[in-house]
């Protein structure tokens, strides 16, 4: 019996399908001790992370590797000062000691940020300061160190800090640390009302939102990885995700330790398609999930045989069909999409037992109760565009929807408006209960499957002295499913040209991290607004 089976009842129909799933657990569950240290206590060799990196270097964990390390980090933790409720920020890639830290952050009670190395020192200076982080571990890799140090002094803040496997000025070495540490650790009791994770996600009219997850959000991923995923006991999973992302959580650890099947990182900066798939040969991957963008790419450049591989999935953004129909023609494999948000877990998808349809959401989760929604707040009928709605239980408690925007309240209240959980997406029901994804209510930006908001571009482009005013859009982009574009009215005294567009470009992406650069630039003379002012996106959209 895998172990996620001891925290939830499914309900199967007649064709072996889930029809739903019910969670049980204490009140007092945590990840790091009833999943990994149980799993640990039963099979110590089970496997749990298999690692390589660029420089071919591999190491394999057992769960019984991944309690010992977790313990020791924790350890180090603890003597520091770290405890019940602390913030502590983890900018550390896909580096093996990701795993260590989260398990070792959850059994102390403390509060995770995952954050990527493309973060900018202004990215960094808003993130310090909004979560009032105790402590940050971080790679000793893309000038990571020199970073974190700028924004604490911009901040005007101090904090813990630890980098791994290297020496930096101002940081304590972790890894050193660990190796003087126990290996045992007592139990710190939590609830599994706790906050767990912080997670800071794109807004539209302003600075990253703070999504807080509790001590329950682990097993609401078991349905991810089972049912979407289609991860196996004893398999061996592999989702292409940095560990700064959302979607790290969704496939790289939860829900797939939960059902017994270990974990594939690949430990790398720039993708490579080839190289991607020679591990997942190297290795026996049996399970993968990527965003977009990698199958387009797999597509362009040549699909080589993966026999071991018997699932694929994807999310993130819109997927052309041709790219679906020419990765299941050379691999066999149906490619299953899913749906959900940072503040979610998985809310549609094309389960296993389901026939994927080409670019489709799938149906809901039998974890949730999903509905489409009019401005009305009423149900649409077959065939009717609305926003995807949550409906929570009756007892109230959504596990896996998020508990709190951090020090936003009034913002977590208007997702909630009229009792249901608001994802601002838009979608239509086929007569098959298919859902299909028609746009955002809101102006996010997904490009090659990273999430941006607008207004983070938008600040910097206004700082530029030829930019009077400036509107950022997503527009159609054949590998990355959307390119970022900025809109530009210019100041008096200057006049469009190509060696403008040029020098804005530069200027801006110079400050952007990596994932938020412009791409575009167009010239105009106004704005298109409403009669409030506001200026209206989804006419630019149209128009480009």
């Amino acid at each position: 019996m895998s172990i996620y089976q001891k925290f939830c009842e499914e309900i199967m129909d007649r064709s072996g399908r889930l029809e739903k799933l019910t969670l049980h657990y204490p009140e007092h569950f945590n990840f790091g001790y009833d999943v990994v240290d149980a799993i640990a206590e039963e099979t110590p060799d089970k496997r749990a992370l298999v690692w390589c990196n660029t420089e071919n270097e591999e190491h394999v964990f057992s769960f019984s590797d991944i309690r010992i390390n977790s313990n020791k980090m924790a350890n180090v933790f603890k003597a520091a000062g770290i405890g019940r409720g602390d913030r502590v920020m983890l900018v550390l890639k896909r580096h093996y000691e990701y795993w260590f830290a989260a398990v070792a952050l959850h059994k102390l009670g403390a509060v995770m940020i995952p954050a990527t190395h493309m973060l900018t020192v202004q990215d960094l200076v808003y993130r310090i300061n909004a979560s009032e982080v105790k402590a940050i571990v971080c790679t000793a890799q893309n000038e990571v160190p020199e970073k974190i140090l700028a924004a604490l002094k911009q901040a005007g803040r101090s904090a813990q800090l630890w980098c791994v496997q290297a020496e930096a000025e101002g940081f304590e070495n972790l890894t050193a640390a660990m190796a003087e540490a126990e290996e045992t650790f007592a139990r710190v009791e939590t609830r599994v009302t706790d906050p767990m994770m912080l997670y800071f996600t794109s807004g539209t009219t302003g600075y990253p939102k703070g999504v807080i997850h509790d001590f329950a959000y682990p097993l609401a991923h078991i349905v991810t990885a089972k049912y979407w995923n289609q991860a196996e006991d004893n398999g061996l999973h592999f989702t292409v995700a940095e560990t700064g992302w959302a979607k790290a959580s969704w496939g790289k650890m939860y829900g797939q330790w939960l059902i017994g099947s270990a974990v594939m990182v690949y430990d790398f900066d720039n993708f490579d398609p080839k190289q991607l798939t020679a591990v997942i040969n190297r290795y026996g991957v049996t399970s993968f999930c990527a965003p977009p963008t990698v199958y387009r790419y797999l597509v362009r450049k040549g699909i080589p045989d993966m026999p071991s591989l018997k699932h694929a999935s994807t999310a993130g953004e819109m997927l052309a069909p041709e790219v679906f129909r020419r990765f299941t023609e050379r691999t066999g494999l149906q490619l299953r999409e899913g749906y959900g948000q940072t503040e979610t877990t998985l809310l549609l998808a094309n389960f296993s037992g389901d026939t994927p349809a080409e670019g489709s959401m799938g149906t809901p989760s039998p974890f949730y109760q999903i509905e489409l929604r009019g401005k009305n707040g009423a149900p649409v009928s077959v065939g009717e565009i609305g926003e995807v709605v949550v409906v929570p239980p009756e007892n109230g408690r959504q596990v896996g929807i998020f508990s709190a925007y951090l020090d936003n309240e009034a913002q977590y209240q208007h997702v909630w408006r009229g009792g249901v959980y608001h994802t601002g997406d838009a979608a239509y029901m086929d007569e098959d209960g298919r859902y299909w994804f028609h746009g955002r209510f809101d102006d996010i930006i997904k490009t090659g499957g990273f999430r941006v908001g607008p207004y983070e571009v938008e600040n910097v482009l206004m700082e530029h002295p030829a930019v009077v005013e400036c509107s950022v859009i997503g527009v159609p982009d054949p590998l990355r499913g959307q390119a970022i574009k900025a809109i530009v009215v210019l100041g008096a005294g200057y006049a469009p040209s190509r060696a403008l567009e040029l020098e804005i470009k530069e200027f801006c992406n110079q400050k952007l991290a990596e994932y938020k650069w412009i791409r575009l630039v167009e010239f105009v003379a106004e704005m298109p607004k409403t009669i409030s002012g506001k200026i209206q996106k989804n006419l630019q959209r149209k128009q480009a």
